[in-house]
Parts: structure tokens; sequence; C-alpha cells
């Protein structure tokens, strides 16, 4: 200011510098498509526009909460370099005042200078003094230049003023705007990890009630034989005639868990001829059969019981009855594996089918004569590993449904294949069990444990409760695997879960809307299995075209929605309709 006060005509000059060098910066330098990198205020915008965006969605889906939290923690990343880019510019910033304001000195030198040359250039002086016109010439070329410069530094130094005036004002203007964007984003953070917090404690209830559900539609059944095999069901075979048609079931090839010796399986190989030793070693593979002195007595959930003539004779998981069939060599690699599962089972062993089932009345029924025969003739006898030479985790269940499925414990692993005596080839109409009788081979599922069919008198769905399901599904893959809304809307008075998202027919076909359906009309229904006992996919034709499915994610909504007690009991299955 003391410069423009003295100095009125450098005043004008240092105003044109400043305008000059104010359009030079504002007109010649180009717009770029992106923020340049050292453009914070311009990345700050951006990065509000992405904030806002993401906001907008997220109040359009609430379920993407924990996705959006995500993005406002990448948001908070980058303010933070932009924080760290503007303090180093600050600091630089700060640098060039210390230095400028040594330039300013110099300025105002130059523009004194400057200043009194120009009243005291005179060419006619100058003319006068020189003593030849070569002399005039360069001393008039030497006044040009040291003009020249003096206007170059001056105009150097004044727009380095301006640009600090420029950078000043704008990092004042970044750090206010990154200010108040931190702000807002660490409030939408806490807001937004409290709404996750409360979504997911509402969802994870939900998937909680729906688990149970599955758990009970999935299982819900003896998974040994036990003393007496159940009658089997007329309601439950594909050739039962629910009064309606088209109708729909879908039927499980056995049951969980499908590991270690079917006990139907060992039945109708014993009829067959094979031995208990053949029988072990086809379902458990690489092991063999040797005579280890059993323990005295064996700890239990009811005490300590003698172990070879109380509690193995009192295992009640095959009939003795079997024997009368030709199954005396089921009943010995039963007991073989009995008495194997007790000595690895871990202590005090519990007395029901969550371990092995034993019945205090067995040990002295005469009934039972057959199978304390079978524990007596092969006493001491037990599963060994070639594996690993210790004793295996010998599993057993009543029926697997033709395909055993293999498993690892304490180091030793056990085949996956098809229980068959050609393998998959003739699985439906040749498997051991099925030769065996079993009524859990291929069986529809619509009753309880208890017994109770919640008001069912069959398992068989009409089209439209076969169609809610198809639709179920397609909101199930259509929306990221949401099921909050898709579980059974008997859960409460089958189950007693009370779900209160379910959705009705109704919502769940309108839902279904936006992912290809609804469907209404199923004209057909196919399933393809795969090699390793599983039902790898299912394609229905419908009034919506052919909708595929895997047989996974079919049994999991079907599990989920289906009315009543209806279930898939296995992962092998097929469906029917007629």
């Amino acid at each position: 200011m003391k410069i423009i006060r003295m100095y009125p005509n450098s005043k004008k000059f240092l105003i044109f510098i400043c305008l000059f060098t104010i359009y030079y910066l504002l007109f010649t330098i180009p717009v770029l498509a992106e923020c340049p990198p050292t453009d914070y205020d311009c990345q700050i915008a951006e990065l509000q526009r992405e904030y806002d965006a993401r906001k907008e969605a997220h109040e359009k889906n609430k379920i993407s909460l924990a996705e959006f939290e995500k993005e406002l923690t990448n948001i908070n990343k980058k303010l933070a370099s932009i924080e760290i880019k503007l303090k180093n510019l600050e600091k630089e910033i700060s640098e060039r005042e210390v230095d400028l304001a040594f330039q300013q000195e110099l300025l105002a030198a130059r523009v004194r200078s400057f200043y009194i040359k120009s009243r005291q250039f005179s060419p006619i002086l100058i003319l006068l003094s020189s003593h030849s016109a070569s002399e005039l010439t360069q001393e008039l070329a030497l006044r040009q230049q040291a003009t020249n410069q003096d206007r170059r530094i001056i105009t150097q130094i004044s727009q380095e003023l301006v640009s600090l005036k420029n950078d000043k004002e704008t990092l004042t203007k970044s750090k206010s705007s990154l200010s108040s964007l931190k702000k807002q984003v660490d409030e939408q953070v806490t807001f937004y990890q409290g709404e996750v917090e409360k979504t997911e404690a509402f969802f994870a209830q939900i998937l909680a009630k729906q688990q149970e559900l599955q758990a009970l539609k999935a299982g819900g059944f003896a998974t040994s034989v036990g003393e007496v095999p159940p009658a089997d069901d007329p309601a439950s075979r594909p050739d039962y005639n629910p009064g309606f048609s088209p109708a729909f079931a879908a039927f499980s090839f056995g049951a969980p868990h499908r590991k270690g010796m079917s006990q139907y399986g060992a039945f109708g190989r014993a009829k067959a001829g094979q031995s208990a030793e053949e029988i072990l070693r086809a379902y458990y593979g690489d092991v063999r059969i040797e005579t280890r002195e059993s323990p005295a007595t064996i700890s239990t959930t009811i005490g300590t019981l003698p172990f070879e003539d109380n509690y193995l004779k009192g295992i009640a998981e095959m009939p003795s009855s079997w024997s009368d069939e030709g199954g005396y060599e089921a009943l010995k690699a039963q007991a073989i594996a009995a008495r194997t599962y007790a000595l690895t089972a871990g202590k005090p062993i519990c007395i029901t089918e969550s371990c092995q089932v034993y019945s205090s009345s067995k040990v002295a029924n005469p009934a039972a004569s057959r199978w304390h025969q079978a524990v007596s003739d092969t006493r001491n006898k037990v599963i060994v590993s070639n594996q690993t030479g210790n004793l295996i985790s010998s599993w057993y269940a009543s029926t697997a449904g033709g395909y055993i499925l293999s498993y690892s414990s304490l180091g030793h692993s056990t085949p996956g294949f098809w229980d068959t005596p050609r393998g998959r080839d003739g699985w439906t109409d040749d498997a051991w069990e099925k030769k065996a009788s079993s009524p859990w081979f291929y069986k529809a599922w619509y009753r309880k444990r208890s017994g109770d069919a919640c008001g069912r008198s069959h398992p068989w769905l009409t089209q439209e409760e076969f169609s809610d399901i198809l639709n179920s599904l397609l909101i199930y893959k259509g929306n990221s695997g949401d099921v909050s809304h898709l579980s059974s809307l008997d859960a409460k008075s089958c189950f007693g879960k009370d779900i209160s998202e379910t959705w009705d027919m109704g919502k769940v076909r309108e839902e279904a809307g936006k992912y290809g359906g609804p469907i209404s009309k199923i004209d057909s229904v196919s399933v393809v299995y795969s090699n390793d006992g599983y039902t790898q996919q299912v394609s229905f034709g419908t009034d919506k075209g052919t909708k595929t499915f895997s047989g996974e994610d079919f049994k999991y909504i079907f599990n989920l929605r289906a009315p009543a007690a209806i279930g898939l009991k296995s992962s092998l299955f097929n469906l029917m309709k007629k």
C-alpha cells in the first residue's frame, strides 16, 4: 500500500499486471474432463456428488446398508488423503509467503527504480553525451534491455502475488468444504452404523426362526431304524391319488445324514450273502476288523454300565427280527459299528439317537436274543482304519437313498459311492436299500416328528401352491438371496414360529413379476442328478418360459416356503407332476 501511495503511475501498472494475470489464469487454462490431481476443491465436489448418490441409493434400498457403510468408509479415506494434500499445500503457501515477502521488497525497489528511470530518461541528453552513433545505439539498447528486464521481474513477482492470493483463497474454501463434508460423512456413518445394527438384528431374528423351520422340515425323524421299523405311509408313495390334478410332490431319496453304514443297505447286502466284514469294508472304506480288549464299563448319561453285557446288548438300533429274514450278518455289522462308535464318541455317551439309542428293556428281552447273539459273536471286535491304525468314528443311519456320502473323522476318510450292485446304473431299482424294502428310500414327507401333519392328509401340492414356491425362488434368485419375506405361511400354526414379515401368495406373485414371473401354470418338471449323489438341477416348463434352478436352491426355498410340515429330507430328491 505504501508503494501505491508514493507512485500513482505504478499503481495503475500493477493493476494492469494483476488483471492480465487473472485473465491468463481464468481463460487460458483448459477445462479438464476430470479433476486435476491438485484441484482439491474439485475432488471434494466430486466426492460430495458420490456421497449424495450413495445416500440416495441407500434410501431406496435399506438392505444395502452394509455396502453403503463401506462406501462411506472409502469416502473418508479419500477425504483423509485430500486433507493431507491440503496440509502440504498450506505448508507450501506458508513457505511461499515468506519467500514473497522478500520478493515484495525487491518489487518495491524495482518499481521505484523503474519510476525514477522513466522520469530521468531523456533521449536528447543521451544524444548530446554520445561521441558517436554507435555509442548512442549501444546506450539506447542497454537502457531498453534494463527497462525490459525490470518489466519482466515486476510482472513475474506480481503474478506470483496474485497466484499466492488465489491459492490462499482456494485453500480456505477447500478447507471449509472439506470440513463440511467430513462432518456430513461422520454424521451419516454414525447414523448408518446404527441402522445397520438395527437392520442386522431384525434380519437375524427372522433368519434364526427360518433356520429353525428349515431344521424341522429337513430332519424330524429317527435317523436309525430302531427296534421296530416304521409302517409305510401310503400317502407318501408316488402312486397316491390326492384327488386333484395337476398335483406336485417332492420325494426324498433317503434322509440325513447319508454317511457311513446304511442299516437298510447292510440288511440288503446280508440277504445277498455278504459277511459282516464285507459290509463294513463297503461302507467305511480302507478299514480292517480287529479284536481289541473292550473296557469293562462305559460312562453314559444315565450312569456307568457294563460295556459288553449290558450297554451293547441294550443298543436299540436294528431289529432283531432281521435275523429271521436273512439279515444276521447285518446285525453283526451293526454290533461292531456300535461298539466302535461307543469307544470313540467321548464320555459320557448319550443314550438317544443323537449318539446311539440304548434301551434297558432290551437287555433282558427274549425277543432280542438274536441281537444279543450278534453282540456275543463279535465280542471285542472293532473297526480300525488302515490310514491311521486307530479306531474310526463309525457313523451309520437307516437309509441314504442309494448314495453314501463320504466323511472324514479322527483322521479317517470314508468313500462316497452309489450303494448298488452296479454303481449308478440301476440305482433307483437295484439299490441295496431298495432291495431291503426301506420305507425311507423314496418318500414324500409331510408329517412332523410327532406324526402331526398340521391339517394335511398327504404331501401333494396344488398348482397354486407349487407356483408360489417357484415364484419365491424367482424372488430369492433375483433379489440377492433375500428370504426375509419368504417363510411358510403355516410357520406359526404348524411350528409355532411367528415370522411376521412373511408375504402372502398375492404379494409373492407381485414381487416375482420383477424377476421374470409371476408363474401361474407349470406344464412340465424335469430333474438332473449329479454323479456324486445330489440333485444337481431342476427345470420347469411354465407360462413364463422354462425356469431352471440348482437343486440346492430349490431344496432351500422348498423347505422354507412349502405349506405345513411338507419338506425335503435329502439333497438327493425327485419332483413329480401328475
